[in-house]
């Protein structure tokens, strides 16, 4: 064994114990019938309907049983919250022997993405694992990771996973190739005949044409990268906590890159700074259009399981990520 994988091995077992040990002290023993928060919901309700976009919410509380839904079976936008289902085939794939976290592959030139992440800014011939590939795509919501994912496990297994699992709304719509071509040429359809590194490379476009092509882009469920809703979400989310559709090895592995999210707005926005609060989440982007945010908070009466999902927003976007920092901190100090 390389030094390397060794400090892997020692790290997942490390990551593994921990897990185990907050999973033991935190969910109960037996299941708790759940039931509505009605107070928490109305005032939910009140937060997000306060906002100029469409908005939903699901959120359950397994200590007490309790949850909170609004619109809760609304379909929505993923956005990039869908890059959890691709990370949870990833490593059911590896658990299967279909796939080697820790091969390495050459991202080249025509493998990078537009979006968030670091690796486009990377020159062509840097070579990373499978392991790194899902780590960046959802730390920092990488879109060249995404994609090299999606190619190396198949856009429609992901999808027959989900539907496997009993989703029923929950799937990836288009790759991200697909989905940043479909806004270059709505804005500029001269761009249609350019390749993916060609519209990769293309300046951006902006003024009020482009905002609202965009905003048309961000609305039309056939151009979404994604479909879910918030409960579904939420159940995705509990499922990985509670080691329900993988592994506890691997369950705490995701949970690793869960907890290792770059981002601190939203879900996190007034807990952070809390001590007793450690969040593992996932954003999905497209601002000022769409912001939304799905996790998992642990804290001393924890967990907590949400998912806050917007779209076609009109409103102030800083306000509108507040919010969802506000709506976590208020059912943390209920629950």
């Amino acid at each position: 064994m390389t030094a390397a994988r060794a400090r892997g091995h020692f790290l997942g077992s490390f990551v593994v114990a921990a897990f185990a040990l907050l999973g033991a002290k935190v969910l109960p023993a037996q299941p708790v019938a759940r039931r509505a928060d009605s107070a928490a919901t109305v005032e939910v309700q009140r937060m997000l309907d306060l906002l100029l976009a469409t908005s939903s919410m699901y959120a359950v509380h397994p200590a007490t049983g309790r949850t909170v839904e609004v619109r809760a079976d609304l379909p929505m936008n993923t956005m990039s919250t869908i890059k959890i289902a691709i990370m949870l085939l990833a490593y059911r794939d590896a658990e299967a022997g279909r796939l080697n976290l820790e091969e390495r592959i050459t991202l080249r030139e025509e493998d990078r993405r537009g979006g968030t992440g670091m690796l486009k800014r990377f020159s062509p011939g840097m070579t990373v694992t499978y392991r790194d590939l899902v780590d960046q795509m959802i730390i920092t919501s990488d879109n060249t990771a995404t994609e090299a994912l999606i190619v190396k496990l198949g856009f429609d297994r992901i999808n027959g996973m989900l539907r496997e699992l009993g989703f029923r709304e929950t799937r990836l719509v288009l790759t991200l190739s697909q989905f940043y071509r479909n806004v270059a040429v709505a804005i500029a359809p001269e761009r249609a005949s350019l390749s993916d590194a060609e519209i990769f490379r293309a300046p951006g476009l902006s003024g009020p044409v482009a905002a609202a092509k965009r905003f048309e882009a961000a609305v039309d469920s056939t151009r979404w990268l994604g479909r879910t809703t918030a409960r579904e979400m939420t159940t995705l989310l509990e499922g990985i906590y509670t080691a329900r559709y993988a592994s506890k090895a691997s369950s705490a592995s995701m949970m690793g890159h869960l907890f290792g999210q770059f981002y601190t707005s939203r879900l996190p926005a007034t807990l952070r700074y809390r001590s007793d609060v450690r969040i593992a989440h996932k954003t999905g982007d497209f601002p000022p259009t769409s912001g939304s945010d799905v996790g998992v908070i642990e804290y001393p009466g924890g967990p907590l399981f949400i998912s806050v999902y917007t779209n076609a927003n009109r409103g102030d976007f800083g306000q509108l990520e507040l919010t969802i920092g506000r709506l976590a901190e208020l059912l943390v100090n209920r629950w």
